[in-house]
């Protein structure tokens, strides 16, 4: 049988966490890259604006 793998970020009651994707461009080549990470739910707009 194969393995089922199950991720979660939310928990009950306790603290929401989401996943955050950022294309990040490279000032020697130009080219973007992607910088993931999970943070607090409340902290994403902040985030994004950097």
């Amino acid at each position: 049988m194969a393995k089922k793998v199950v991720a979660t970020l939310k928990k009950e009651g306790g603290v929401k966490y989401a996943k955050v994707v950022k294309a990040v461009k490279s000032p020697k080549t130009g080219a973007y890259t992607f910088k993931e990470e999970i943070i607090m739910e409340d902290q994403v707009k902040d985030y994004l604006a950097k």
